[in-house]
């Protein structure tokens, strides 16, 4: 189980490295004006035009591959952990619908040429309850979220199952940095420590997971 040991330490070095980036900005800024001014000019401040305006921006770039852990973050930073949450959620699963129709209708052959065999894993993994498989699947706090949505497009997967089992799945991981990045304006010391302890737990349910369903195929193909 080593390799996948490496995989979970990425997940474990983004909040790390975060955790850190939360920690400097308190001490370089405490009142983060220099750093956040766009967040909270443009959509801290609008209310549910600000959250749209975080959808369309965050959903965009998640599209291309920026961790939904960060958009996590930031949407904790912009509106706390609650909405930051729900935000992200509506970010995180546009980004990657907007992957998966790109992969199924238009992108189709270069990603079969390029990882046919990673496709026929996916396949064969999902092929009878593939919305609960696709649930723990994003569970994990490993592998790489455009790559998978990649995949799943070319897949035999229904869009249905797929993308809903992605909303469902982002949901725990959302939640915990969206409460590290609330911590930027309020609490910043417990609301590390307890998003810290929420991040190890629901690791450790990822590595259950990972080792009771024998994810290793999955996720060696979304690497």
């Amino acid at each position: 189980m080593k390799i996948s040991r490496s995989r979970l330490l990425k997940g474990v070095l983004v909040f790390v490295f975060l955790a850190l980036f939360l920690i400097l900005l308190r001490l370089i800024d405490p009142g983060a004006d220099s750093l956040t001014r766009f967040v909270d000019e443009h959509i801290r401040s609008r209310g549910f035009r600000g959250g749209l305006l975080f959808v369309f921006l965050a959903g965009g770039l998640a599209c291309f591959g920026l961790p939904r852990q960060v958009i996590s973050f930031l949407g904790g930073y912009a509106f706390g952990m609650i909405f930051g949450t729900i935000w992200a959620t509506i970010s995180t699963t546009l980004g990657c619908a907007l992957s998966f129709l790109y992969a199924r209708f238009v992108g189709r052959s270069s990603v079969e040429r390029r990882f046919g065999k990673q496709v026929a894993r996916i396949n064969d993994l999902v092929r009878e309850t593939p919305f609960a498989m696709v649930v723990c699947i994003r569970l994990l706090p490993m592998g790489n979220n455009l790559l998978t949505c990649l995949l799943g497009g070319v897949s035999r997967i229904p869009a249905g199952p797929f993308i809903a089992g992605s909303c469902c799945g982002y949901i725990p991981q959302n939640l915990i940095f969206a409460l590290l990045g609330s911590g930027i304006r309020v609490d910043p010391f417990w609301r590390t420590a307890l998003s810290a302890v929420l991040f190890a737990a629901s690791s450790l349910i990822g590595w259950w997971i990972y080792r009771r369903f024998r994810l290793n195929r999955i996720v060696d193909a979304a690497e």
